[in-house]
């Protein structure tokens, strides 16, 4: 028999103003679920990114349903697993965990997000020359993403040239060789000036990192852009790029997709992502005006 009681949570540093809970609820309130959905920030408990196994056995033990886990435990979380899902295996990153029978077992929905929101949203984009800046955890997800959405060649762009190798590497170990390339900032100018798009995947234009990850005057229209950032759902890499008439994404599909996938880890049941699409734009509308 499906249960109508859920107890979820979120795992990471910094999370007060994240907006899964409100995300999750929404959507389990509309299907007359019980649903729970609490923060557990490292920062306000004190502990250390490496107390991410002490605290995934805390939930297991209190009966939790399963957590979410981001910056900066998501790929520490695994040795504390006792199974991944091969998204999550491939990409050495776990965003979701799910505890089944005494359990724990970690998906990736980050990747599943960020394809299901730019399928939506640029549909018909070129994609043989894709640059991406960002090579950390959620640069990861979106460069397998891409990948799998069938960009020829991702040049991954990264001011930690070792983090931008290995992911490249791993890229290319896993879609094929020649897929993905590592290269340095200074090389963005010319890599952008024969791109067909850029996915930004650094925290570059969230509320707490204001302003612009490179120059405006790398954009040209007939570049598209794709944002990870939702909050704001319009940064100013999005606002610039829009006025010299870049097709755009913005990071709330991202949001809202990796929800509804783990929404629907959590629960089994089907979660309507064009009401959750419409809860995150009046959330981080909400939000926007509180500033």
């Amino acid at each position: 028999m499906a249960k109508d009681s859920y107890l979820v949570g979120l795992i990471g540093s910094g999370i007060g103003p994240s907006l899964s809970p409100a995300l999750h609820e929404r959507e389990a309130d509309r299907q007359g679920l019980r649903y729970l959905y609490r923060l557990i920030d490292i920062d306000t408990l004190g502990v250390p990114p490496e107390a991410v196994g002490d605290l995934v056995r805390a939930a297991r033990d209190l009966g939790f349903d399963g957590l979410n886990i981001t910056h900066p435990c998501k790929q520490l979380v695994i040795e504390h697993l006792d199974a991944l899902a091969p998204q999550a295996e491939a990409l050495g990153a776990v965003n979701t965990v799910v505890f089944e029978d005494g359990r724990a077992v970690g998906h990736n929905t980050d990747v599943t997000g960020f394809a299901a929101s730019f399928a939506r949203g640029l549909p018909d984009v070129p994609l043989e020359r894709v640059v991406q800046l960002g090579a950390g955890g959620a640069g990861a997800a979106v460069a397998h993403a891409t990948l799998t959405l069938g960009a020829e060649r991702v040049t991954v762009v990264d001011a930690l040239a070792d983090r931008a190798a290995d992911l490249a590497a791993s890229l290319n170990r896993h879609f094929g060789a020649g897929r993905a390339a590592a290269a340095g900032p200074d090389r963005l100018a010319e890599l952008l000036a024969g791109a067909d798009g850029i996915v930004h995947a650094t925290p570059t234009g969230m509320a707490a990192h204001p302003g612009l990850p490179f120059p405006a005057e790398l954009l040209h229209p007939g570049l598209w852009v794709a944002e990870v950032v939702y909050r704001p759902l319009e940064t100013e890499l999005l606002t610039t790029a829009r006025a010299l008439g870049c097709a755009t994404l913005d990071g709330g599909g991202m949001a809202v997709f990796q929800a509804v996938d783990a929404f629907r880890l959590f629960t089994g049941r089907e979660p309507d992502a064009a009401r959750m699409l419409a809860d995150i734009a009046e959330l981080a509308g909400a939000v926007a005006a509180q500033k």
